[in-house]
């Protein structure tokens, strides 16, 4: 028997949404040597390839929004990297812990809430495509472990409702431009029980996608762990639904640079080891945050805006 083929080019990416906030806010952002450079540039110049872009409906201060969005996206371009376009079908953020509907789509049944992710979906690729900048991957929700716009999507509650409203986001993302995959994305890459019981129960409500998301939020202690069980679990998902995988978001405390590169690397060597080149890559969740940004202390940057040796994993 032939060898099986392993993937030796990785997506590499980040997902810096908040850059265009920081920057309004006069934070700086710096090479390693302490030369100051526009942020988008300085994830190429690190070693990635490829930016994921959060959008929001209508939030209230308009960061993440489509004006904003379209800003970051065109940037990206510009840099020459691809694009990771994250809908979360909310005004904030959407997760594991709320699925908030967006303000304007509030009281509205299961047929009017498909209609509102088919038609925000569709403006907003279009706005991005009319402007030379088609995503290469988008995700129909943000870690959707129990489904999303709750209470009506719920999973745990009415999974057919969660599917309806993912396959009508899967369904505009095609119209638009076939060639896009479209990501479902989960957190908690670890747990292989998550994963099967929302996966099995979108299939069985006929939704379909071109590649499954995971994220990995490992400690200086766990993350060898957390690595065997997400691969365990990645190949598991290649095996069962013959999709690739990707990590679209890790992240591990800033100062603990030693332990994220190693923990960088060796996900890297496990992504690679997929069969059939089924694991595509990883991004880091918003790398660029420093100086206890937001709360966020999982960025990998010192309070310098320098980048750590964390990110010497990319290059």
């Amino acid at each position: 028997m032939p060898p099986t083929p392993t993937n030796q080019f990785l997506v590499k990416g980040a997902d810096i949404s908040w850059i265009t906030e920081m920057e309004a806010a006069g934070r700086k952002f710096y090479t390693a040597n302490g030369t100051e450079t526009d942020p988008v540039l300085l994830m190429k110049e690190l070693g990635f390839n490829a930016i994921r872009l959060r959008v929001w409906v209508n939030p209230a201060e308009g960061w993440n929004g489509l004006q904003d969005v379209i800003q970051k996206a065109m940037r990206v371009r510009q840099a020459g990297l691809k694009l990771l376009l994250n809908f979360h079908y909310s005004d904030s953020w959407a997760d594991p812990g709320k699925q908030n509907p967006p303000a304007a789509w509030s009281g509205l049944g299961v047929g009017a809430l498909c209609d509102s992710v088919r038609s925000h979906t569709s403006r907003v690729l279009t706005a991005l495509i009319l402007r030379g900048v088609t995503p290469t991957w988008v995700q129909i929700g943000n870690e959707t472990n129990d489904g999303m716009l709750w209470p009506l999507g719920k999973a745990s509650q009415q999974m057919g409702n969660y599917a309806s409203f993912f396959k009508a986001g899967y369904e505009a993302v095609k119209q638009i431009d076939p060639a896009i995959k479209v990501m479902v994305h989960l957190s908690n890459g670890y747990d292989a029980g998550l994963f099967r019981w929302n996966l099995e129960g979108l299939k069985q409500n006929g939704a379909v996608w071109d590649l499954i998301g995971l994220s990995l939020y490992p400690t200086q202690s766990n993350w060898p762990e957390l690595v065997t069980q997400c691969k365990a679990n990645m190949i598991e998902l290649v095996n069962r639904y013959n999709t690739p995988v990707m990590v679209c978001e890790v992240g591990m405390p800033w100062d603990q640079a030693d332990a994220c590169y190693l923990f960088l690397k060796e996900l890297q060597t496990q992504l690679r080891s997929i069969p059939d080149q089924k694991g595509l890559g990883l991004l880091y969740w918003e790398p660029q945050s420093y100086g206890n940004w937001k709360g966020y202390t999982l960025g990998a940057f010192e309070n310098s805006g320098r980048p750590t040796r964390a990110l010497t994993a990319f290059q």
